[in-house]
């Protein structure tokens, strides 16, 4: 047998079992994901069974309260927002993982070069002969782990999972954003109708009071009256300063959320303007329709299906692996010999490595990864019963809110005519200061909850679309990041700061 056929034998004994691995590379071991199919209900609580549910109107909802200054709060925040920016960093980071992981799928190879320059000595006779010469190296060697069992496809689909689960994280930080910008804005200018309310209520009281001092003066009224009306009226105004000081924390809570300094906006929403009013009612859709409108169920979701893959991960550690490596190398004493009259080397053949012992600790990795799977599943189901207790407690909120409205809209159009009348009637001595100052409490009183009654209505519209996963939808770019590095190549090491 010739040389050449002995060596085609080996080749032969190497690529066969070689090739047998890569037709098994397509076996993967683990739980195969499946979109889990949860039982919702087939309509919310306060939906007519013969009613048609109408798709829920998610898109930009907040532009339906029709306030000009909130549309542009709500885009300078999704381009500003701090939290923002960290979930497009989880995004980059995410997509730099899955990329790492598509990574071993594919053969390795490296390069290596070498320059020695040796000495040997030899002793004869007493004599020492030496000789001083050069040797020149290069190699280059790859290697090739081949994914019998899933293992590394098994990663891939984790990370893509993650990067799924990371973008859905994004959109949730989005929804909850755009709900706290309204709902801060919505309290802001109900805490301004409510200092202008207490401020008129105090001069028209201190009016009553200058009246009650008059007719003291004249014999008619007490200086008991008068000081019954001053105290009212200064109650009043003690109001002011309270709402002020709530009024200037929600200012500051909606700069931070748009990234700017907490009194960035005080000049910019120093003008008064009404409480936002939606238009009601709207449509709500089906409970079903929160698996894929919710950003947080979503992404729950795509944590499930991530661990699940991982299971995969753990159980393909139980099983051989092989890899294929080979090398090449070429030595030479001069330089340009390298590659003409060097020597040259090379290498090929698969390694088989086969776990036998390890006191069970590839098992109890293997349970450790099925237990956390369960784990994800579990909040993936938490996240649906709590999306649809949010979406219950928005709707019972906001249609118990609406009728309520309704009535202190009476009760304060009642209560202010009846502090009129009083009024007229104190002044032609028909009726007690008592009866007056009750009469303009009472006013006051209902005037002022009927104000927090509509920023409720709002506050309570806000969240029945954050319930149902009204976010923003517009385009958003995650892959610019926040730090620009520069001079990121080799250089001379400078003095640390």
């Amino acid at each position: 047998m010739t040389g050449l056929e002995r060596g085609l034998l080996t080749a032969k004994g190497l690529l066969l079992p070689a090739f047998g691995a890569v037709l098994l590379s397509g076996c993967v071991v683990g739980p195969d994901y499946r979109t889990p199919l949860l039982a919702v209900p087939a309509s919310w609580s306060d939906q007519k069974p013969t009613q048609s549910a109408k798709p829920a109107q998610l898109s930009r909802w907040w532009q339906r309260l029709r306030d000009p200054e909130l549309n542009t709060l709500v885009e300078e925040a999704v381009a500003g927002n701090l939290d923002v920016a960290t979930a497009k960093a989880r995004i980059r980071e995410a997509r730099a993982s899955y990329r790492e992981s598509v990574g071993t799928l594919f053969p390795s190879a490296t390069g290596s070069a070498s320059a020695t320059r040796n000495k040997t000595a030899a002793t004869t006779a007493g004599r020492t002969a030496s000789d001083v010469y050069a040797q020149y190296q290069s190699g280059f060697d790859a290697s090739w782990e081949l994914d019998l069992f899933g293992a590394n496809r098994r990663g891939v689909e984790a990370a893509r999972y993650g990067v799924d689960a990371s973008e859905e994280n994004l959109r949730s930080t989005l929804l909850t954003l755009v709900g706290d910008v309204a709902s801060n804005y919505a309290q802001v200018r109900g805490y301004q109708a409510r200092i202008a309310l207490a401020r008129r209520a105090a001069a028209s009281q201190r009016q009553t009071a200058d009246l009650t001092r008059m007719m003291a003066q004249a014999g008619t009224a007490t200086a008991a009256d008068v000081a019954k009306a001053v105290g009212q009226a200064a109650s009043t105004e003690a109001d002011v300063p309270t709402l002020e000081a709530s009024y200037a924390e929600a200012v500051h809570r909606l700069s931070v959320l748009t990234g700017r300094p907490p009194a960035a906006l005080n000049g910019r929403l120093k003008r008064g303007a009404p409480i936002p009013t939606p238009r009601l009612p709207i449509p709500v859709g089906i409970p079903a329709d929160i698996l894929l409108s919710r950003p947080d169920v979503r992404m729950a979701e795509r944590q499930y299906a991530q661990y699940t893959a991982k299971i995969g991960q753990a159980e393909a550690a139980r099983y051989p692996s092989v890899s294929l490596t080979g090398n090449i190398s070429t030595a030479a004493f001069q330089l340009g010999d390298l590659g003409k009259n060097s020597t040259i080397g090379w290498s090929f053949g698969p390694t088989l490595s086969v776990p036998l012992f390890n006191a069970g600790q590839l098992e109890a990795a293997v349970d450790v990864a099925r237990a956390q799977r369960d784990q994800y599943f579990i909040a993936y189901k938490a996240s649906v019963l709590t999306a649809l207790e949010d979406v219950e407690n928005a709707l019972v909120s906001l249609a118990q809110e609406r009728v309520r409205n309704g009535k202190l809209a009476s009760s304060t159009k009642s209560y202010t005519d009846a502090a009129r009348l009083e009024r007229a009637r104190y002044k032609a001595g028909e009726t007690s200061l008592l009866d007056v100052l009750d009469a303009e409490r009472s006013a006051y009183s209902a005037e002022d909850a009927l104000l927090q009654s509509r920023v409720s209505t709002a506050t309570d519209y806000i969240a029945l679309n954050k319930a149902l996963g009204g976010g923003w939808d517009g385009m958003l770019d995650s892959t610019k990041p926040e730090i620009v590095d520069v001079s990121t190549g080799p250089r001379l090491a400078s003095k640390a700061p």
